[in-house]
């Protein structure tokens, strides 16, 4: 089966040097908008309608009444994603067979590694989705990492996606000190789905099972496996190719985890139950913003936000790195009102103060009349490191004091 992008990578990142370098010597080893559901609802009831005789247009059919099909409409993410899977014809090669059978001799595997995807799934399932691409693409995560964004190989891959350095550096993820983009499930996700879109497109006129070949052994290795397999009269595509054993279980595993999903009662496998939408929200970072702020304004608890942006390795997000800071879903709009209200009173009576250049810990403190350590305490600091844009809560006695 081979896939055509329906979006063209701009001509200058597609041919730069670097990043065809990476895609030739490694792996990652290990766009037209969906329709609303109104609008699926509305083509639904029109294709339906339409069918009908004449005298039968006046009135929607039992059968197909609004709320009938309103109950069609995916209600989870687990839906939604069996909604887009295109490979489910070929799980009968004995590859993909072994892989289901593996899988179903440990199905409590999959429900852990599913349940740590909750986070997760519905939004990579939504950018899959956005592609046109084949819904088994949102689960290659459960491959390369069990859907462990902190995961990192002893080869040096990191994140979700099991991005090298080398292919992360190539494709726009930065790592700076307190910060590692191959952590970051935003932005290393939509790298991934660049990297499988162009290699599909630069190597092997749209075919994903060849690129998701190349995303794990590298392009050049797939391409001298093709050439060998041409040569020999084989056919080129993924299943005729003597690849490393790894790369040759890596689609089997795809197909397989994608199958076991599709059909779970089947397969006797209790999926957790995860929503049709984020769990997260994402805050534009303008200015440096810790973890520990974040969860004082937003609500939070600091381990929750943790989670949720482990590519922040010294806990605060800064505009030069992470363009976002990811938070609970719900709380995103409490965070964003209190972001742009600084001065305001915190509700406990205390005020804020942002940090201006030139500012120092010791020079707030006395202009406020309290001591350094009870700023760091009210601002969870352990140290007296600050930055310019920065919102301290200023602790009671110095409004007191006034």
């Amino acid at each position: 089966m081979t896939y055509h992008t329906k979006r063209r990578m701009l001509i200058g990142f597609a041919s730069t040097t670097a990043l065809i370098g990476s895609l030739l010597a490694s792996g990652v080893y290990s766009q037209a908008a969906p329709l609303s559901s109104e609008q699926r609802l509305n083509a639904q009831f029109s294709a339906t309608s339409t069918s009908q005789p004449a005298s039968q247009t006046s009135r929607l059919p039992s059968e197909q009444h609004f709320w009938d099909a309103l109950a069609l409409e995916p209600r989870d993410a687990w839906s939604r994603l069996r909604a887009s899977l295109q490979w489910q014809e070929g799980i009968d090669e004995p590859r993909v067979q072994q892989w289901i059978e593996h899988y179903r001799q440990s199905p409590h595997n999959i429900v852990e590694i599913t349940e740590r995807a909750r986070p997760w799934l519905a939004w990579i399932v939504e950018q899959v989705e956005e592609r046109g691409l084949p819904g088994e693409i949102a689960l290659i995560p459960f491959v390369e990492s069990s859907f462990d964004p902190t995961a990192r190989s002893h080869r040096g891959a990191a994140g979700l996606w099991q991005f090298m350095p080398g292919t992360g550096d190539a494709l726009g993820l930065r790592r700076a000190r307190g910060y590692d983009g191959r952590l970051d499930v935003v932005a290393s996700t939509r790298a991934a789905l660049d990297y499988i879109e162009l290699q599909a497109d630069q190597w092997y006129e749209g075919d994903l099972e060849l690129s998701l070949a190349a995303y794990n052994a590298g392009a050049g290795t797939v391409n001298r496996a093709r050439r060998n397999a041409i040569s020999s009269g084989k056919g080129g595509d993924y299943w005729s190719l003597s690849l490393p054993r790894e790369t040759m279980n890596y689609v089997p595993k795809l197909k397989a985890i994608a199958a076991i999903i599709d059909d779970p009662d089947y397969y006797r496998v209790a999926l957790p139950e995860i929503e049709d939408a984020p769990a997260f929200a994402k805050i534009p970072v303008g200015r440096p913003l810790g973890l520990d702020e974040a969860a004082r304004l937003s609500g939070a608890s600091r381990g929750e936000l943790a989670d949720l942006n482990p590519a922040l390795s010294n806990g605060t997000a800064h505009p030069g790195q992470a363009r976002v800071l990811l938070v609970p879903a719900d709380r995103a709009d409490t965070l964003m009102a209190r972001l742009e209200s600084p001065s305001s009173p915190t509700g406990n009576g205390e005020e804020r103060y942002v940090v201006q250049n030139g500012d120092s810990l010791s020079a707030i403190a006395s202009r406020q009349g309290v001591s350094v350590s009870q700023i760091r305490q009210a601002n969870g600091l352990n140290g007296d490191v600050i930055q310019p844009g920065q919102v301290l809560d200023l602790p009671r006695q110095s409004l007191a004091s006034r």
